[in-house]
């Protein structure tokens, strides 16, 4: 009996220590814990080779109806869904492009239209 009794005590003693290190693990892995910078946030240009493979345009009132039929008036990154997160400002991630920022009211041929 007693010895059962001290398996318990090991287990909730190594379950409870688990448990910690699996609290606080996003804390130490946190850039602001080491002093370092969160990672600069990357403008995606219009240059860029996954952008012009898209079709990507910062603007989406100069995407080129003959080149890319699909492209609708109404189609802007803020409402795709492949730019999840809204946020304050001009830019959001579009994880299209590896998160990099792009305009709010931009257009590729990614767009995949949010639901409502």
């Amino acid at each position: 009996m007693k010895h059962n009794h001290i398996m318990n005590m090991n287990t909730r003693r190594h379950f409870l220590r688990k448990f910690a290190v699996t609290l606080g693990a996003p804390l130490a892995l946190s850039p602001q814990i080491f002093g370092q910078d969160a990672p600069k946030e990357e403008i995606l240009k219009e240059d860029d080779p996954t952008a012009v493979a898209l079709g990507y345009k910062e603007d989406t009132t100069k995407v080129d109806k003959t080149k890319y039929p699909q492209h609708k008036d109404d189609q802007f990154c803020e409402g795709c869904l492949l730019a999840p997160v809204s946020r304050e400002g001009e830019r959001i991630a579009c994880t299209a492009f590896q998160n990099k920022l792009v305009p709010k009211k931009g257009w590729c041929m990614a767009f995949a239209k949010r639901p409502a």
